[in-house]
């Protein structure tokens, strides 16, 4: 016969021999289990999903062929990563595996991260030095010349040690008397990169400062790690005075030797790019002054030979000058004859003037004048009177016409005017009075009044 399954009790009550747990009682037991016993590992796998939120934590993915796991870096560790992460990298973690108990997950809590295979510094020298390559800092466009001979040069070093020491005595030999100005910095832990950005900036408000070399003896990719940040790669570009970087050994490569407006293999190397040696300056300068004498020499007889091509082509003055007076003697002898002309001339231009002056007399003019104005007044006078016989002939039509319509004509036909009294309205038809009503009778001469005795029709 088949038991009954009983109802869950309280906590510790067994159902059917076994023990009653809630899903909090088992998470934490989950929890204590896991976090105990992977409190510190290390995990390889491939970054995926990758999160870099405003809060400074990071999440990703862990992943291999056939799992995942959620990760977290928090920011602190985040922050100690030199390199940056991406998806796609494959890393070895070091940490330990945390339950978030609300909703079951487990996640892995990483407190380091290095690349797998190619180092952790290494990785981030490469990462940046693809990024400002990208932004065109290593164009050889971009970088400036060095001055022949700087009168002032700046070297950002370490106070102390053999760098410094070996510069100023290889600068001394090759040129002495230049002016070097030392700005010490700490060129390895922690806090270099910003020292020497810091000196780079504050380099830039001195006046008359031709170059600035950074120096550094060599080292392990680590020490020498604060000539890769970015840091200062950025200050080396912004500088308005040219930067020599020479840090490390021949076979030591770094960020600033490629946004540097020259990468010299060491300080050393460094003062002899920098400063050519006075012997091969003198040398130089006879080398110069021996080019400007042949330059002097062959432009002097260039000027010789234009001086006596210039004397070959010039006129003897008395020539010229014997020129001249027979030139003026046939000017002279001519003289008469183009005076003689040029009063002909004049004299026939004025007979043509008076002719049109003639013509143009007030005199003359005014008598064709008078004569137009005669001819006018005559067709006026014509025009005037054919228009008032017109005018003469229309006014007896109409004066004829009036008369036809005049009621006199017509009063002296027999007719009469009759006009109802006192109103003294005019009578049309017998209807309008009544016997004893007094008319008015105008005839064509004279008039009368009458009293209606009877109306009619």
């Amino acid at each position: 016969m088949r038991s009954e399954r009983r109802p869950a009790g309280r906590y510790g009550e067994e159902v059917e021999g076994a023990r009653l747990l809630t899903v909090s009682e088992l998470t934490s037991l989950i929890k204590a289990q896991l976090e105990g016993t992977f409190a510190d590992l290390w995990v390889e796998g491939e970054v995926s999903n990758l999160r870099l939120p405003g809060s400074g934590h990071v999440y990703f993915s862990l992943k291999d062929e056939q799992a995942s796991i959620r990760a977290v870096m928090f920011r602190n560790a985040h922050r100690r990563l030199r390199f940056d992460l991406e998806d796609g990298l494959h890393v070895v973690c070091r940490g330990r595996v945390s339950v978030y108990e609300p909703r079951g997950d487990y996640q892995l809590i990483v407190e380091e991260l290095e690349p797998r295979g190619l180092g952790a510094l290494q990785l981030a020298f490469e990462q940046l030095k693809a990024r400002l390559q990208a932004e065109g800092l290593f164009d050889p466009a971009r970088k400036r010349p060095l001055p022949v001979l700087p009168r002032r040069i700046a070297v950002v070093t370490s106070r102390t040690g053999a760098v410094i020491r070996d510069f100023l005595q290889i600068l001394g030999r090759r040129f002495a008397n230049l002016h070097v100005l030392v700005y010490p910095v700490r060129v390895q832990g922690p806090e270099a990169a910003m020292d020497i950005a810091a000196a780079l900036r504050e380099l830039q408000e001195v006046r008359g400062l031709d170059v600035i070399i950074l120096a550094r003896g060599g080292g392990s990719l680590e020490d020498l790690w604060p000539f890769n940040e970015e840091v200062v790669a950025r200050a080396i570009v912004a500088s308005r005075v040219p930067v020599v970087s020479a840090v490390g050994h021949e076979v030591d490569f770094t960020i600033t030797d490629f946004v540097a407006d020259l990468r010299a293999p060491t300080p050393s190397a460094a003062a002899e790019l920098v400063v050519a040696s006075k012997g091969e300056f003198l040398q130089r300068l006879e080398m110069l002054q021996a080019r400007l004498a042949r330059a002097a020499r062959a432009l002097l007889t260039l000027a010789r030979g234009q001086l006596r091509h210039a004397q070959r082509g010039l006129v003897d003055p008395r020539r010229r000058l014997a020129d001249l007076r027979l030139r003026v003697d046939d000017l002279a002898g001519r003289l008469p004859g183009l005076i003689g002309a040029l009063v002909s001339a004049c004299g026939a231009r004025w007979r043509h003037l008076d002719a049109a002056l003639f013509f143009r007399h007030p005199g003359g003019q005014l008598g064709r004048a008078r004569d137009r104005l005669l001819q006018d007044q005559a067709v006026l006078d014509r025009l005037l009177r054919q228009r008032l016989a017109m005018l003469r002939a229309a006014l007896d039509q109409g004066m004829a016409r009036l008369d036809a319509l005049s009621p006199l004509n017509i009063l002296r036909r027999g007719y009469c005017i009759a006009r109802h009294l006192p109103e003294g309205g005019i009578l049309t038809e017998a209807k309008a009075v009544a016997a004893g009503d007094e008319l008015s009778l105008t005839l064509a001469e004279g008039g009368l009044r009458c009293r209606v005795e009877e109306a009619t029709g």
